[in-house]
């Protein structure tokens, strides 16, 4: 019988990308007030264009936040110091628009003992989690190699191994899977900003050399397909050439369309939105459950209403993998892993400012010790319970 074969393709995009602009100041405005309160409330949204950034939203916080300092700071860092390049931090307009939190969602969300209310969601919505035996992350091997080849891209600019290169970016990975398993790389695709007069074939050559090479090593064969710049020239990026806005990446800030997406993005929202904190807790579910050999590949569903503690539903998928049947696996869930806002944030810790560092590169299968969605640590306990229950 004639074995399946398919190909699969990821994206990723660097932090000086226009929308991934806008990610990193949602989540630096996010972090300035939790350092200072960690109950804030934070919805930040983020625009850019040219020379202007607007930041908007919805905050409530006992904390101040200097807006225009955040912007100005994370515009630097990632390397945007003039205009001709797509903005320039120290000259470029900021411009504000935050009122508090509506009251409306307030008394739905926050904690009141005189009634017994519990921290509820922030909003309704579903949420999903992934994870496969891929790659040592327990991520598919796609969304992996585009993201380590946009942070390779970066690094390369900032430690003056290819000094011409400029802060916007991205890649494209194609996977050529075989029974679903990866196998090779079947198409790589690079574009990256740079100084004008660099000649097409230098990019091409130093990019292959230093960013892709490095990368994709093995996985590369003579017949892998290698696309770098492919409209010829990318000199003018950033703000100048797209205009940017947060939560505009949201397969990127994921699984790179492996897996499915509840629609939520991330950055700028405080953990009691059910859209960030969920979908970490469900990735945490996922990578335990494949860390643990109850499914090789797994993916669930988490849903909550407004206001409500407890999720309406849970949903779980092993794609033919799993070990245990989907009602067994649901009952190990909710044993061992909390699923009311309150539980989440106090279990991952997330009233913690670490959320710019999510903002580019992916929310998942990185291991920083702030990430602790990626932690492993149920592993022992739901392995004894698989024996357990293989035995009876």
């Amino acid at each position: 019988m004639e074995k399946k074969k398919y190909l699969f393709s990821s994206e990723s995009v660097t932090e000086g990308h226009p929308d991934k602009i806008c990610d990193l100041i949602s989540d630096a405005v996010l972090d300035e007030c939790l350092r200072q309160d960690k109950n804030s409330r934070v919805a930040a949204e983020t625009a850019v264009k040219n020379g202007a950034v607007w930041v908007f939203g919805e905050i409530t916080t006992k904390g101040f936040v200097d807006i225009d300092k955040v912007v100005r700071d994370t515009l630097k860092n990632i390397g945007y110091n003039h205009s001709k390049i797509g903005i320039d931090y120290e000259n470029c307009g900021v411009f504000c628009s935050i009122v508090p939190q509506s009251h409306d969602i307030a008394i739905g969300v926050d904690v009141d003992k005189a009634t017994h209310h519990m921290q509820g969601a922030g909003d309704q919505g579903m949420m999903f989690g992934y994870a496969c035996t891929e790659t040592e992350e327990l991520m598919p091997l796609p969304i992996m190699l585009a993201h380590k080849l946009t942070q390779k891209l970066s690094e390369v600019r900032k430690n003056g191994i290819i000094p011409y290169l400029g802060p916007d970016g991205k890649s494209q990975v194609t996977i050529e899977y075989d029974e679903n398993v990866p196998k090779r790389v079947h198409t790589v695709v690079v574009s990256s900003q740079h100084s004008d007069g660099i000649k097409r074939d230098k990019i091409r050559k130093d990019i292959i050399e230093y960013v892709i090479k490095p990368v994709c090593g093995d996985y590369l064969d003579s017949e892998t397909v290698f696309h770098i710049n492919p409209t010829g020239e990318f000199v003018i990026g950033g703000p100048q050439a797209d205009a940017g806005l947060t939560g505009r990446k949201i397969i990127v800030d994921t699984y790179g369309g492996m897996g499915r997406h509840g629609g939520g993005a991330f950055s700028g929202k405080d953990p009691s939105k059910v859209d960030r904190s969920a979908a970490y807790m469900a990735r945490y579910i996922a990578k335990n459950i494949v860390a643990a050999g109850i499914a090789d590949r797994f993916e669930i569903e988490i849903s909550y209403a407004i206001g409500i503690a407890e999720p309406l539903s849970l949903c779980v998928d092993t794609f033919g993998t799993g070990k245990l049947d989907d009602g067994q696996i649901i009952s190990l869930i909710r044993k061992h892993f909390p699923l009311t806002p309150q539980g989440i944030i106090t279990h991952l810790k997330l009233q913690r400012p670490i959320y710019k560092k999510t903002a580019a590169y992916g929310h998942f299968g990185r291991n920083e010790p702030e990430f602790t969605w990626e932690k492993i640590d149920k592993v022992d306990v739901l392995k004894k319970e698989l024996d357990k229950l293989i035995k009876n």
